[in-house]
């Protein structure tokens, strides 16, 4: 029902890539949050070939929440490699592609903010899509639970009956299970539309 509403994702490229990340908290007084993990998903003929995740040592602490939601303590993540040391593959994923994220207006400021804390080179991308927002107007004309941010990826997952993944590691986030659990549901909403338009 609604499925029209759901025309943008069509819109979308065969190839893509997904990211995601998992920070050291919620941004506050002082900035954005650190990357702790990034996963990127690549998309190619509307499937899922490769997730990788970047573990990247945060210059900031690890907020207790944080912790409890990616499961990543302060003592293994000063292990990990700096974010600059790795920036140049991260780079090669993105260079251009279209890049989704679920939650743009959380993920991708935080991903400026390092490259220009690093002083790096961003490479051309073709654009960053939001599949939270863009699935608003669809969640809320079938009373799916929905936050000014859009529905959730869990709540997207459900309703669509999209395979869960993080059902099999203990509904722990991570940046490369989430990144590919995003593709997973952008193609179900493509297919979906699909469908309704007969085509």
């Amino acid at each position: 029902m609604y499925k029209e509403l759901l025309w943008i994702f069509t819109q979308l490229p065969d190839d893509y890539i997904v990211l995601d990340t998992e920070t050291t908290g919620l941004p506050d007084e002082n900035g954005p949050p650190d990357i702790v993990t990034l996963g990127i998903t690549v998309v190619k003929n509307r499937g899922v070939v490769e997730s990788v995740e970047f573990k990247t040592r945060p210059q900031k602490h690890i907020s207790e929440e944080a912790q409890s939601i990616h499961g990543i303590n302060n003592e293994q993540a000063a292990e990990f490699e700096s974010f600059d040391s790795q920036w140049c593959r991260i780079a090669e994923y993105l260079q251009d592609q279209l890049i989704v994220i679920h939650n743009a207006s959380f993920d991708w400021p935080i991903l400026l903010d390092h490259v220009s804390r690093y002083a790096l080179s961003m490479p051309p991308i073709q654009g960053v899509f939001c599949s939270q927002k863009a699935a608003i107007p669809w969640a809320q004309a079938t009373n799916l639970p929905c936050s000014h941010r859009g529905p959730s990826l869990d709540m997207l997952t459900k309703a669509l009956g999209v395979e869960d993944l993080r059902a099999k590691i203990g509904g722990t986030h991570g940046a490369a299970i989430d990144s590919q659990q995003t593709a997973l549901v952008v193609e179900a909403i493509r297919d979906q539309q699909s469908v309704s338009t007969g085509g």
